[in-house]
């Protein structure tokens, strides 16, 4: 396929720049008011698309099975679409506070640090991004902190963005990673940054942009789909008989690129680091011997998942890497239902949704969403496949 394909209009007011959430006001003792934002991730919207029989709702039904115009579902009510003996494969990655300010030695020149993953433990190797590039050279160091104890060598120049740097902090790993992490901020893309009043992030922003079932830490950027799940909702799915499968996929920033050629064939995905261990393998493998189904949660699941399939349908344990880049049209092994957000145009997870789905029908369900006003991006609403 081409990725001009895969172009809308998407209306910058309905680009997501918080989960899903509500403004409550309060008023002191004093008299004077004040306010706080509340949030419900599991209270978003829910798009569901049937893609065999190419039937896709957006409304609740009354008692007799009839939509109720204007009456949206949200995330809660994907509990209706499963049985008891159904299987989730959720991605436990974890994201850590990646995004660091610092200052470049004489010159004082502000500059963000993207820690992008850990090279060396011993030797505090770090492969970064940097903005603004062109003022980072090897041989420069940044600080971190007013202190000075944060300090950090520019040692390898690795792409036109991309840095080496090696910390120069001596202590206990365990140590230099919490003073690390203490000083770096949620990781939110630019897209939500610069469209807010404050262009950096909160602490609140790092409970929000973190599944709360993460557990693996790797990540830089969030398995949004991930995000909507709450402890309540995942509760009731145990109890309704739901069962939860495990994955690790630490999602990187690749996902973000822009793609810089038609021909989709020739773009190629950055690799990121998996790890599908022998209890999903099982709790999975069941679920499918059984007839039950397996839902995939978000892209990075898709992607995983068909990387680690064998020729049986089958999922494999699997440790290591991937590249695989989904696109339309493409034979699913494993997986019979996917969750996703609602994506950019001409972005890569809009590809992998599309091929799940079927191009024609997903992108129906994207002038649907844009039509009725549903949120796109990572704290956006979200869209059920089925295979009926």
């Amino acid at each position: 396929m081409k990725l001009s394909q895969f172009k809308f209009k998407l209306p910058e007011e309905q680009i997501a720049l918080y989960p899903h959430s509500f403004v409550r006001e309060f008023t002191n003792d004093d008299g004077s008011k004040g306010s706080f934002r509340v949030t419900r991730r599991d209270e978003s919207r829910l798009m569901v698309l049937h893609r065999k029989s190419e039937k896709i709702d957006l409304f609740r039904n009354d008692e007799h099975g009839n939509p109720i115009e204007g009456e949206y579902l949200d995330f809660r009510n994907i509990i209706d679409y499963f049985d008891e003996g159904d299987t989730f494969i959720f991605n436990d990655t974890k994201v850590f506070p990646a995004r660091l300010y610092g200052t470049k030695e004489k010159t004082d020149a502000k500059i963000e640090v993207f820690l992008l993953r850990e090279l060396n433990e011993e030797m505090r190797l770090w492969d970064v991004l940097v903005e603004p590039a062109r003022k980072i050279r090897i041989g420069n160091k940044l600080f971190f902190d007013e202190s000075g104890t944060m300090v950090a060598e520019v040692i390898d120049n690795t792409t036109s963005r991309g840095r080496t740097l090696r910390f120069l902090y001596d202590c206990p790993h365990d140590e230099f990673k919490r003073e690390l992490f203490a000083l770096g901020e949620a990781p939110l893309p630019h897209y939500i940054l610069d469209r807010r009043d404050n262009p950096h992030a909160t602490a609140e922003d790092m409970d929000d942009f973190q599944c709360i079932y993460a557990k693996n830490e790797g990540a830089v950027t969030a398995p949004a789909t991930g995000l909507h799940f709450s402890r309540e909702l995942m509760k009731r799915m145990e109890i309704h008989g739901l069962n939860a499968a495990y994955i690790t996929l630490h999602c990187g920033l690749g996902n973000f690129h822009a793609i810089e050629v038609e021909d989709l064939t020739k773009h190629k995905m950055d690799s990121e680091s998996m790890v599908i261990g022998k209890e999903a393998c099982n709790i999975v493998n069941r679920a499918k011997q059984e007839g039950h189904h397996v839902c995939a949660v978000g892209t990075s699941v898709v992607k995983a998942t068909e990387t680690a399939v064998g020729t049986d349908g089958l999922l494999k344990e699997y440790a290591g890497w991937t590249n695989k880049f989904i696109f339309p049209p493409y034979d699913f092994g494993l997986a019979d239902c996917m969750v996703a957000n609602f994506y950019h145009p001409l972005s890569t997870l809009l590809m992998s949704t599309a091929a799940f789905g079927g191009y024609d029908l997903v992108m129906e369900a994207y002038e649907l969403a844009v039509k009725h006003g549903y949120k796109f991006g990572c704290f956006g609403d979200s869209l059920l496949i089925l295979d009926d």
